[in-house]
């Protein structure tokens, strides 16, 4: 994808910069380069706020289609948006699952019901989304779920059981969209349905995972004949694998733009530390500090050419190899922050905020080339997907 600014998109840039460096600022002060992966805990009920005013201003969902409440922005202006959003510290969004992923997952494929009655509610910034994906049997492997959903005609409602795993934000938000198999016998990503369901009710029970950092941003979150409406069900019965897959395309757009502007933040960081405690003047730190640079420029041009998918979710094959390229190269760029820092990476200090984010940083990471599909399994999408290679062949047992 070649992608050229004009006066005019520079002028937009301005534009939204301005705004950005004017709002964040007095209560939202405390936000800047807050929220972020291994960070999504940090002031909720302010960053909710700041979802509020965001879309006061028009700053929420800028994507989508001008009918659906949007600004409809093409793809440059987008990733202007998404580039200058990071570059003044715009927090973790607290909407993002909404706005970037079950949003236009049900303008794409949704009911108009669906939309009059779901998508103001995340344009608004009044509700909030988590992703029902994940299962204890079924991390990287989602085809391998267990969560069930049966239709009972009665009451007109789905009734759900099973548990859902590492649900970013879940105690925060209102809603979850669930994958779970809903015909009887079915495996793999056959008999799968694609469910919208509210977490506020009896059946639902949402408990906290803590992580390494300290954090406990993720949640489990069981179903135990929970309930949702017969018509908060996106597709048909059967349907579910294809729905998920295209809400992934979604999630490897145009966001994963402000994602590298927020990397190229943490690099400069570790850039400012060595340079403070004199580890820049090591030969072989100094070399891998410009391996992660290029890397970096290699992840956007990458990032660039794989926008040229469609509206549906369904994008072309270079997007196949992001996830994989990003969380090693992030992963990498943890060893090396703690590399910079020297033996002073061992101690905690929250004193020294500075010391701290970077181990943060690095704590975090470890955990990047397993969630979302491990490096084994994304390898495999590479070469099944991508490739045309036969499958991998599986045991039986």
């Amino acid at each position: 994808m070649s992608l050229e600014f004009s006066v005019a998109d520079e002028a937009f840039r301005e534009e939204i910069a301005t705004w950005l460096e004017a709002n964040l600022q007095g209560e939202f002060a405390p936000l800047r380069h807050r929220g972020g992966p291994g960070d999504e805990e940090a002031f909720p009920e302010l960053r909710k706020a700041w979802e509020r005013h965001l879309a006061k201003a028009g700053w929420i969902c800028v994507g989508w289609p001008t009918e659906h409440g949007g600004r409809g922005l093409d793809v440059t202006r987008q990733v202007i948006f998404h580039e200058e959003y990071a570059r003044a510290g715009g927090p973790g969004r607290m909407g993002h699952i909404g706005e970037g992923l079950i949003g236009p997952t049900l303008i794409a494929y949704g009911t108009q019901e669906q939309q009059r009655r779901l998508l103001p509610g995340i344009r608004e910034g009044r509700e909030f989304w988590a992703q029902g994906y994940s299962e204890p049997s079924a991390g990287s492997d989602l085809s391998n779920l267990r969560t069930r959903a049966e239709l009972d005609e009665t009451s007109d409602e789905w009734r759900i059981d099973g548990q859902k795993v590492w649900t970013s934000l879940a105690h925060e938000s209102q809603w979850i969209f669930v994958v779970a198999r809903c015909e009887r016998g079915s495996v793999g990503p056959k008999g799968l349905c694609f469910l919208l369901v509210p977490l506020d009710q009896p059946g639902v029970t949402i408990r906290p995972i803590r992580q390494i950092s300290g954090g406990c941003e993720f949640n489990e979150v069981f179903f135990d004949d929970a309930r949702t409406a017969a018509n908060n069900i996106v597709g048909a019965p059967g349907e579910g694998w294809k729905i998920a897959m295209a809400l992934l395309g979604f999630e490897r757009g145009l966001s994963t733009l402000g994602q590298q502007m927020h990397f190229t933040q943490e690099l400069e960081l570790i850039c400012q530390v060595a340079r403070e405690n004199g580890a820049a003047r090591q030969p072989a730190l100094r070399q891998r500090i410009a391996r992660a640079w290029v890397g970096l420029k290699v992840m956007r041009y990458n990032a660039l050419r794989m926008l040229s998918g469609g509206e549906d979710g369904q994008l072309p094959r270079e997007a196949l190899i992001y996830k994989y390229y990003w969380s090693n190269w992030h992963r990498d760029l943890g060893k090396l922050a703690m590399d910079v820092l020297g033996h002073t990476g061992n101690v905690v200090d929250d004193s020294d905020p500075v010391r701290r984010r970077v181990q943060q940083l690095f704590l975090f990471t470890r955990a990047d080339t397993i969630y979302a599909g491990t490096n084994e399994i994304q390898l495999n999408i590479i070469a099944e997907r991508g490739l045309g290679m036969p499958r991998e062949s599986r045991s039986n047992a």
